[in-house]
């Protein structure tokens, strides 16, 4: 069996930690093929200004559907609301923390006037400007530990991280505050991985053995927020579901660019009516649009 992975360190700790997962539930060998993505080549653009769609995933899509690799592991919050034809998501392992962390020399309440805070996020950005009316945002790009060497060399006074990353490669010492999800709402599915195969692929029932179904519930209602909006990650919006038992609890927030807030939901239902429960918040977020 062959993984395909992004060249990132993030990336292929990801899928090693995947592939350890499938060494213990089977005795089918896994190797890892690292895929040069359209992302991973651009250095210097904000995500926001160009076309986002499918930026981290299309090569590593066209090798799996080309049987070059037999699946590829994702960050969930990059995979694209449709997949291509001919693939699916086979399994979402158990998730890691969804949560926003600050990495800086100041606690967020401390962070100076006319600071300099980075990043390519057009909803980090819009959830800065909710927060703090004082700062410059500047755009940021580069591995996890490139954008941290920037906060320690001075260039940056802050920026805004996924503590799942920051978790996974082991650099939660430079993790300065852990925001509450109501506060600085993460992206949807953030947190979360995603294993894409070929549909009708030979080792899906030992990928499928991977699922955890609250995580793939929780992902369910978000992303179908972003699906039913139909904004990919062009949307500055937060939204971050919470299956406790079989119950699911659903916040979404959509601020403009400069931090206002346009809409604002809060949901509760059963854990098995996530897609109900992010088409209902999507109706709610358009009539208030």
């Amino acid at each position: 069996m062959k993984a395909g992975t992004r060249g990132s360190r993030l990336a292929m700790v990801q899928t090693e930690y995947i592939i350890k997962e499938l060494s213990e539930i089977t005795s089918e060998e896994v190797k890892m093929e690292i895929i040069k993505t359209t992302g991973d080549k651009i250095k210097d653009s904000q995500l926001y200004n160009m076309d986002v769609k499918g930026i981290f995933t299309k090569e590593l899509d066209k090798a799996v559907l080309e049987g070059k690799v037999d699946f590829a592991v994702h960050s969930l919050k990059d995979l694209p609301t449709e997949l291509v034809e001919g693939l699916e998501v086979v399994s979402v392992p158990l998730r890691e923390s969804p949560r926003e962390v600050l990495i800086s020399p100041y606690a967020w309440d401390e962070i100076p006037e006319g600071a300099m805070l980075g990043t390519s996020s057009l909803r980090r950005e819009a959830f800065i400007n909710y927060h703090l009316k004082n700062v410059k945002i500047k755009s940021i790009r580069g591995n996890v530990e490139t954008r941290i060497n920037k906060v320690i060399n001075g260039e940056y006074q802050g920026i805004i991280l996924a503590e799942a990353g920051l978790k996974r490669l082991g650099l939660e010492e430079h993790i300065k505050q852990v925001f509450p999800v109501e506060y600085f709402t993460p992206a949807a599915a953030q947190g979360a991985l995603a294993i894409v195969a070929r549909e009708n692929n030979e080792f899906k029932d030992i990928l499928e053995k991977l699922n955890h179904t609250p995580s793939a519930q929780e992902v369910k209602a978000e992303k179908t927020v972003l699906e039913e909006l139909g904004g990919g990650c062009q949307w500055p919006l937060g939204a971050n579901a919470r299956a406790e038992g079989d119950k699911l609890h659903l916040y979404t927030i959509l601020l403009t660019r400069d931090g206002k807030v346009i809409s604002e939901v809060n949901l509760s239902g059963p854990l098995s009516d996530a897609q109900k429960m992010g088409e209902k918040a999507a109706k709610i977020i358009k009539e208030d649009s």
